[in-house]
């Protein structure tokens, strides 16, 4: 751009002193060579604050690190590398059997814990059966005791015989008082399991839980709209629940963005909304258009952690540069680039607006001159 503004100032300066017949000599020459520095120099100048640019920019896409729940060998692994899938699609399976057999354990357990729940309302029903079975006799007992003290008044019974009814109303009493207890003991074993404060039946529901978790985790699925990219993994192989031992890595479809590394110099110049150019070393001879989505509030550079080292002045050395958080307004389906490229970015702020002509012109100059490599 430099060499194109002084071509033209040095054409129109040509086409002045011959139109208007103006003397080369020790003034009008020098004066014209000054007014020209001066003039491109300011344009120039104007252009890198007002609307920077940075070649030192990167699309970034979201990874995720597939780490399996549970330990066991790998038996299937339908997953194809690079191919899209939805959010739920199979990626590989784990052998189910050792986590199956588990699941049937418990359910066994479980449906013991509850069969005693049966057995103890049959025996608070049976408490209850003879509860009014010895009512039933207390009752009868008590009937005959009284009719035997009545007749005994008029001379019909003897003392002997009123004293044996007495002996069998007391008796009855005494059953009767004992079924009631343990009726009541049946009552609160029974409603005791049923509000769930039986802790046997309460431990087996949570172990059986999570033995369906674990069962469950043998099969692992694509947590979002992607793909996997370079699968290793092949059935036989044994999968670990280890942070260090991922499986594969999941590429996640939305989560892309673009991200430019500017000058602190630019940053009064870097702000929410501001529109730009972005280019890209496989697409040359052309330009995007983006716009500024954030200006990342930290510079990672600068960034200091708790410690046993004290901090010496090689940290003020290092220069961090902001990074800018870029969307993609223009399509790019058709160029089908590989997530990741490297592109060049330039920013047109609301300052000077008319100076943003010529970052325009130098962003299209410098797509073209993707075109001229040398690789040899």
């Amino acid at each position: 751009m430099d060499l194109l503004l002084i071509l033209t100032y040095a054409a129109l300066c040509v086409f002045i002193f011959k139109t208007f017949n103006i003397p080369l000599n020790k003034w009008t020459v020098p004066t014209a060579v000054l007014g020209g520095v001066i003039l491109i120099g300011t344009l120039i100048l104007l252009m890198n604050y007002n609307h920077p640019h940075t070649n030192q920019g990167s699309q970034f896409f979201v990874s995720t690190p597939i780490i399996p729940g549970v330990r066991g060998r790998v038996t299937e692994v339908p997953v194809q590398p690079n191919v899209m899938l939805k959010k739920g699609d199979v990626l590989f399976k784990i052998d189910p059997t050792p986590y199956q057999a588990e699941v049937n354990r418990l359910q066994a357990q479980l449906a013991e814990a509850e069969q005693d729940v049966l057995e103890l309302e049959a025996a608070y029903k049976a408490s209850q059966a003879t509860v009014a079975k010895a009512q039933a006799e207390r009752d009868r007992t008590l009937a005959q005791y009284r009719r035997y003290e009545k007749g005994f008044k008029r001379g019909a019974f003897t003392k002997s015989d009123v004293d044996n009814r007495r002996q069998f109303y007391l008796s009855a009493e005494a059953s009767f008082e004992a079924a009631k207890a343990e009726e009541r003991r049946a009552k609160l074993a029974f409603e005791s399991e049923i509000l769930g404060e039986n802790t046997t039946t309460a431990q087996i529901q949570a172990m059986l839980r999570k033995a369906k978790f674990d069962l469950s985790e043998t099969v692992v699925h694509a947590p979002t709209d992607g793909y996997v990219s370079q699968v290793t993994l092949r059935p036989g192989m044994m999968a670990l629940p280890m942070p260090l031992r991922t499986v594969m890595t999941f590429v996640h479809k939305e989560d892309l963005f673009f991200v430019g590394a500017f000058r602190q110099n630019s940053l009064l110049r870097l702000k929410k909304g501001f529109e730009a150019d972005m280019i890209f070393r496989a697409i040359p001879g052309k330009t995007f258009k983006a716009e500024i989505v954030e200006v990342l509030p930290a510079i990672g550079e600068s960034q200091v952690q708790a410690q046993g080292t004290l901090y010496g002045s090689e940290m003020l050395q290092r220069q961090g540069r902001p990074l800018v958080k870029f969307k993609m307004i223009d399509d790019l389906s058709e160029y089908s680039l590989p997530q990741g490229t490297n592109v060049e970015i330039a920013v047109y702020s609301d300052s000077f607006e008319h100076v943003s002509v010529m970052r325009k012109v130098l962003i299209r100059m410098k797509s073209w001159q993707n075109y001229l490599y040398l690789d040899h």
